[in-house]
């Protein structure tokens, strides 16, 4: 069974496709390499209430455990 940090990732189009991430109290603010393979639906199955998108950087409001699935996904990035 898939982490939500895992589902999360897969929903930003997958660990290759992200540059930064940062928790921010109740978002994940992240950097994309690709914006478009974002897959809102996705990010939403795995507990986001909202995607934010500008250029190429993308919020995932995900509540207050942004933090801690920011931590997960730096660890997947290394």
């Amino acid at each position: 069974m898939p982490t939500k940090a895992e589902k999360i990732v897969a929903g930003l189009g997958g660990i290759e496709n992200i540059e930064e991430v940062e928790g921010c109290i109740t978002r994940l603010r992240t950097e994309l390499r690709d914006p478009s393979k974002v897959d809102e639906k996705a990010l939403k199955a795995a507990g986001a209430h909202g995607v934010v998108k500008m250029g190429t950087a993308v919020q995932v409001v995900i509540g207050t455990d942004a933090d801690p699935i920011a931590a997960d996904i730096e660890d997947m990035m290394d």
